[in-house]
Protein backbone atom coordinates (compact mmCIF):
# COMPACT_ATOMS: atom_id res chain seq x y z
CA UNK A 1 0.00 0.00 0.00
CA UNK A 2 1.07 3.59 -0.54
CA UNK A 3 -0.21 6.88 0.87
CA UNK A 4 -2.14 7.48 -2.36
CA UNK A 5 -4.35 4.54 -1.38
CA UNK A 6 -5.57 6.55 1.61
CA UNK A 7 -6.14 9.93 -0.05
CA UNK A 8 -9.61 10.77 -1.36
CA UNK A 9 -10.61 13.30 -4.01
CA UNK A 10 -13.99 14.70 -5.03
CA UNK A 11 -15.60 17.88 -6.31
CA UNK A 12 -15.75 20.33 -3.37
CA UNK A 13 -19.30 21.27 -4.42
CA UNK A 14 -20.39 17.70 -3.57
CA UNK A 15 -18.09 16.87 -0.64
CA UNK A 16 -17.42 18.94 2.49
CA UNK A 17 -13.95 17.47 3.22
CA UNK A 18 -12.16 18.56 0.04
CA UNK A 19 -9.65 21.41 0.41
CA UNK A 20 -10.41 24.29 -1.95
CA UNK A 21 -7.41 26.18 -3.33
CA UNK A 22 -8.02 29.81 -4.25
CA UNK A 23 -4.94 31.03 -6.11
CA UNK A 24 -4.31 33.10 -9.22
CA UNK A 25 -4.04 31.16 -12.49
CA UNK A 26 -0.67 32.81 -13.05
CA UNK A 27 1.92 34.62 -10.98
CA UNK A 28 4.97 36.72 -11.67
CA UNK A 29 8.23 34.88 -11.02
CA UNK A 30 9.91 36.04 -7.82
CA UNK A 31 6.91 37.94 -6.45
CA UNK A 32 4.82 36.87 -3.47
CA UNK A 33 1.12 36.11 -3.92
CA UNK A 34 -1.59 34.69 -1.67
CA UNK A 35 -2.88 31.13 -1.79
CA UNK A 36 -6.00 30.62 0.32
CA UNK A 37 -7.00 27.05 1.21
CA UNK A 38 -10.25 26.19 2.97
CA UNK A 39 -12.42 23.20 3.74
CA UNK A 40 -16.19 23.50 3.58
CA UNK A 41 -16.46 26.25 0.97
CA UNK A 42 -19.83 25.16 -0.48
CA UNK A 43 -20.86 22.54 2.09
CA UNK A 44 -19.80 23.54 5.62
CA UNK A 45 -17.83 21.02 7.64
CA UNK A 46 -19.20 20.68 11.22
CA UNK A 47 -15.89 21.28 13.08
CA UNK A 48 -17.18 19.97 16.37
CA UNK A 49 -15.32 18.29 19.20
CA UNK A 50 -16.26 14.93 17.70
CA UNK A 51 -15.79 15.69 13.96
CA UNK A 52 -13.23 18.22 12.76
CA UNK A 53 -10.57 19.17 10.23
CA UNK A 54 -7.25 18.89 12.06
CA UNK A 55 -4.98 20.47 9.45
CA UNK A 56 -4.35 21.63 5.91
CA UNK A 57 -0.97 21.16 4.19
CA UNK A 58 -0.03 22.96 0.96
CA UNK A 59 2.52 21.48 -1.48
CA UNK A 60 4.12 22.66 -4.73
CA UNK A 61 5.49 20.48 -7.51
CA UNK A 62 7.42 22.34 -10.23
CA UNK A 63 6.85 21.22 -13.81
CA UNK A 64 9.39 18.68 -14.97
CA UNK A 65 11.94 17.12 -12.66
CA UNK A 66 12.43 18.00 -9.04
CA UNK A 67 11.05 17.26 -5.63
CA UNK A 68 7.71 18.21 -4.13
CA UNK A 69 7.95 21.13 -1.69
CA UNK A 70 5.82 21.50 1.42
CA UNK A 71 4.94 25.21 1.38
CA UNK A 72 3.14 25.30 4.68
CA UNK A 73 0.85 23.66 7.20
CA UNK A 74 -2.00 25.07 9.24
CA UNK A 75 -3.21 23.20 12.32
CA UNK A 76 -6.72 23.71 13.69
CA UNK A 77 -6.55 22.66 17.32
CA UNK A 78 -9.68 23.93 19.06
CA UNK A 79 -13.16 22.60 18.29
CA UNK A 80 -15.31 23.47 21.27
CA UNK A 81 -13.58 21.20 23.77
CA UNK A 82 -14.09 22.06 27.42
CA UNK A 83 -14.00 20.57 30.90
CA UNK A 84 -17.76 21.25 30.81
CA UNK A 85 -18.06 18.73 27.96
CA UNK A 86 -17.93 18.36 24.21
CA UNK A 87 -18.86 21.48 22.24
CA UNK A 88 -19.19 23.53 25.42
CA UNK A 89 -15.90 25.40 25.06
CA UNK A 90 -15.53 29.11 24.36
CA UNK A 91 -13.35 28.71 21.22
CA UNK A 92 -13.47 27.05 17.82
CA UNK A 93 -11.20 27.15 14.76
CA UNK A 94 -12.40 26.99 11.17
CA UNK A 95 -10.24 25.33 8.48
CA UNK A 96 -9.11 28.35 6.46
CA UNK A 97 -5.47 29.29 5.85
CA UNK A 98 -3.66 31.80 3.68
CA UNK A 99 -0.11 31.11 2.55
CA UNK A 100 2.12 33.82 1.06
CA UNK A 101 4.05 32.09 -1.73
CA UNK A 102 6.82 33.04 -4.16
CA UNK A 103 7.61 30.72 -7.09
CA UNK A 104 10.15 30.83 -9.90
CA UNK A 105 8.58 28.34 -12.30
CA UNK A 106 5.18 26.91 -13.22
CA UNK A 107 3.85 23.84 -11.50
CA UNK A 108 1.03 22.40 -9.43
CA UNK A 109 -0.26 23.41 -6.02
CA UNK A 110 -1.74 20.52 -4.05
CA UNK A 111 -3.58 20.77 -0.74
CA UNK A 112 -4.30 17.95 1.70
CA UNK A 113 -6.81 18.22 4.50
CA UNK A 114 -7.18 15.75 7.35
CA UNK A 115 -10.54 14.98 8.95
CA UNK A 116 -10.33 13.06 12.23
CA UNK A 117 -13.15 10.73 11.06
CA UNK A 118 -12.96 10.67 7.24
CA UNK A 119 -9.19 10.81 6.68
CA UNK A 120 -7.14 12.58 4.01
CA UNK A 121 -8.60 14.63 1.15
CA UNK A 122 -6.75 16.23 -1.77
CA UNK A 123 -7.17 18.82 -4.49
CA UNK A 124 -4.76 20.41 -6.96
CA UNK A 125 -4.53 23.40 -9.28
CA UNK A 126 -1.94 24.27 -11.90
CA UNK A 127 -0.23 27.64 -11.71
CA UNK A 128 1.61 29.40 -14.49
CA UNK A 129 4.65 31.45 -13.51
CA UNK A 130 6.11 34.04 -15.89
Amino acid sequence: MSMSDYIKTEDFKKEKHVPVIDAPASAKAGEFFDVHVSVGKDIPHPNTTEHFIANIVLYYKPEGAGPVYQLGKADFTVHGESVAGANQGPAYTDPHATFKVKLSQPGTLTALSYCNIHGLWESSVKIDVK
